[in-house]
């Protein structure tokens, strides 16, 4: 999503669409073909891959709420096709078989927790070094100024489908990993607001950032069991749950904590565009600074002797 949305500047709201390819996927090169884990899990990336290269191409001609839009009707568009199609198991699910990496089984929380880490490290170093490259600086250009990247040289078309195939096949990757992770996986999983999740981690986090993205997701992760935990205090939680029933199920929101979420984007708009890892940055230039001004004071006048 960081890559599309934080360095591209295009806005998605279908990219749970992405994320149920790649575990579906899968899950069902795994049952079908008997394909190891380690070779799926590539492979469903670059399925996502193709699917976002392809959804990239009518998006060409949009831009702002009406990309926003188009992304959302492909997200529920998959949806729509995996809860009613049984080759993928309809609203029941697929059951994920136990994965093994070469010698090693895979079927134990520990070991899924290091493999899951060691994924996201090469995937973030990867995008890392993407974005020194001719490709992550295309993409900041056209983030920035689509009329002046196209007059430095810049494939708008090109690097903008790109982007998408690049984003997509990312979130298919971790797709799969969220296939192995929990063992189970149904259409009910892959919802609209787990896109608005998704993108609440970026901005929140901070834009065009990979230390923000990570943060972001971590944050919003946590805020996200902490206020599950607050609406079932005795009173208050109860008040929130009604609220919810009442005005937000029509929307498809589960609960209050999307109230929170919203006013969480807005206010990190507002105030701090970069995010958290835009604000750390400010602290640790501002601690910088008062080190300096506190060395420099202690330094003698010029009198002194």
């Amino acid at each position: 999503m960081n890559v599309l949305v934080g360095d591209t500047g295009q806005i998605s709201l279908g990219h749970a669409g992405f994320l149920a390819i790649g575990a579906y996927t899968t899950v069902l090169l795994m049952t079908r073909l008997g394909m190891p884990f380690p070779f799926a899990l590539p492979i469903a990336g670059c399925v996502s891959a193709l699917f976002g290269f392809l959804l990239g191409l009518p998006a060409l001609r949009l831009a702002g709420p009406y990309l926003a839009i188009a992304t959302l009707g492909f997200g529920l568009a998959i949806t729509q096709i995996i809860a009613h199609s049984a080759l993928f198991g309809g609203h029941m699910g697929l059951v994920v078989p136990d994965a093994t990496l070469g010698p090693f089984s895979l079927s134990g929380d520990v070991s899924k927790y290091y493999l899951i880490v060691g994924v996201a490290v090469v995937l973030a170093l990867g995008v890392r070094n993407l974005s020194v490259t001719r490709v992550g600086r295309a993409f900041r250009a056209i983030r920035d100024n689509e009329i002046a990247a196209a007059t430095m040289g810049v494939d708008v078309a090109y690097y903008k489908t790109l982007s998408f195939a690049v984003s997509a096949a990312l979130t298919g990757v971790a797709g799969g990993l969220l296939a192995l992770m929990t063992g189970f996986i149904s259409p009910g999983v892959f919802t609209f607001t787990l896109s608005l999740m998704f993108l609440a981690m970026v901005v929140f986090g901070g834009l065009g950032s990979i230390p923000g993205a990570i943060l972001g997701s971590i944050v919003m992760g946590y805020l996200n069991l902490e206020m599950d935990a607050f609406q079932e205090l005795p009173v208050l939680g109860r008040a929130l749950e009604d609220f919810s029933e009442r005005f937000m199920s029509t929307v498809g929101l589960p609960n209050f904590g999307w109230v929170v979420t919203g006013m969480l984007i807005v206010f990190t708009i507002l105030l701090e565009p970069q995010g958290l890892y835009g604000l750390w940055i400010r602290a640790l230039k501002a601690i910088k600074r008062s080190k300096s001004a506190d060395a420099n004071s202690s330094l003698p006048g010029p009198g002194a002797n």
